[in-house]
């Protein structure tokens, strides 16, 4: 088992201002959850506070229904992975995988075994001989993590454990992660500032910011339905687009956005909780922009074009607004220069409608597949 509830936790460093306002959670046991935001925003001190690193000054921290707050790390039934691999130099990889055993008074045989049955798991039995010095950055990390896995945790945390290796290496460890999990079924807490491994390793996301949650929820549900900007600005790369814009009609389950743009008017789904002529902001993501000639659609001005392969990334400058949009396209389209006029089209299925505080207002309605503005 490894169940793990958060009720009303609080963290205040002497007589500071709270860092975590208030934090519920529950995460099920077998569920690999993944703290995400920005740096600052409380992520890293909730997960130190769960492995016992960290005094919860407020609050309650359940593992399998057991009151943990004021319990040692060691007895909690976590293990932790650190963003460094905190390896003893002078010890092998087997001794290092083993040492926490060792402290806890396992045999030698135990020992061995756990640690050969984690070393085949993570593909490392070659290197058990090795030093630290003798490995790769990827190679410490397996290490670090199979230090982890040896004591059964109920519980497994990790704390950025990839923001030291290169690009290439981030993305094969993110697959090992995703297939770990799915061998040993242990619950699995990951904490990353990096959208996107949140989005490939989550089965359930949680979204910080500024010491509390904003969202928790699937991956693609918090992508497609934020339930504010922030969190729709942050899932996603690049970013979402956002559109100024003014509320002119609506009824009980419409609302009418004018674009500033363009003048172009947009019927969203449900009601927006605000009054006619309020400004507002319409989300929407690059890959929901269609390139329209010149003339249609919102008109804007190409200021870069990132070329990477299957795809380019377009930025353009609106015509009528101070800033630019992103808009993803097919990478064989190499027509398109700095300095071209395009036009836009939008998905307006795919748009949302945030109020002027941030809060998500309206979705678009699904029985506009797209429009051509102008």
């Amino acid at each position: 088992m490894g169940e793990l509830v958060l009720r009303n936790v609080e963290k205040t460093y002497g007589d500071g201002p709270r860092v975590i306002h208030g934090v519920d959670l529950h995460v099920p046991d077998g569920q690999f959850t993944a703290f995400v935001g920005p740096s600052g925003c409380g992520k890293s001190t909730m997960l130190r506070m769960i492995a016992g690193l960290e005094s919860v000054s407020a609050g309650d921290v359940l593992i399998d229904g057991v009151r943990v707050n004021d319990l040692q790390p060691r007895d909690r039934g976590i293990s932790m992975v650190f963003q460094s691999y905190a390896l003893y130099p002078h010890m092998t990889v087997a001794e290092n995988m083993g040492f926490s055993l060792k402290l806890s008074g396992a045999g030698k045989a135990e020992i061995g075994q756990a640690v050969g049955r984690a070393a085949e798991i993570l593909q490392i039995t070659h290197l058990l001989d090795r030093k630290p010095k003798a490995l790769s950055g990827g190679q410490r990390q397996r290490v670090a993590i199979g230090r982890a896995i040896v004591r059964k945790p109920r519980i497994f945390l990790f704390d950025e454990p990839l923001s030291n290796l290169d690009a290439s290496l981030r993305v094969q460890t993110r697959i090992e992660l995703a297939k770990l999990h799915r061998e040993l079924g242990t619950t699995m807490i990951y904490v990353t500032h990096d959208q996107v491994e949140a989005m490939t390793l989550g089965q359930k996301i949680v979204v910080f910011n500024k010491g509390g949650i904003e969202q928790i929820g699937a991956p693609l549900d918090l992508y497609a339905r934020p339930a504010n900007l922030f969190v729709g600005s942050f899932l996603g790369s690049p970013k979402m687009n956002l559109l100024p814009g003014r509320l002119v009609s609506q009824s009980h389950t419409q609302a009418v956005v004018e674009l500033a743009a363009c003048g172009e008017r947009i019927t969203l789904e449900g009601r927006a909780e605000c009054d006619i002529g309020t400004e507002v902001t319409l989300g929407i993501r690059p890959e929901n922009l269609t390139l329209t000639p010149a003339g249609q659609g919102i008109g804007a001005i190409v200021e870069l074009v990132e070329h990477l392969g299957d795809v380019s990334i377009l930025h353009a400058q609106v015509h009528g607004l101070d800033q630019s949009v992103a808009v993803r396209v097919d990478g064989s389209a190499t027509n398109l220069v700095v300095g071209s006029q395009i036009g836009l089209a939008l998905t307006v299925s795919a748009a949302i409608l945030f109020d002027s505080q941030g809060k998500t207002i309206a979705f678009a309605h699904a029985e506009h597949q797209m429009a051509a503005v102008g």
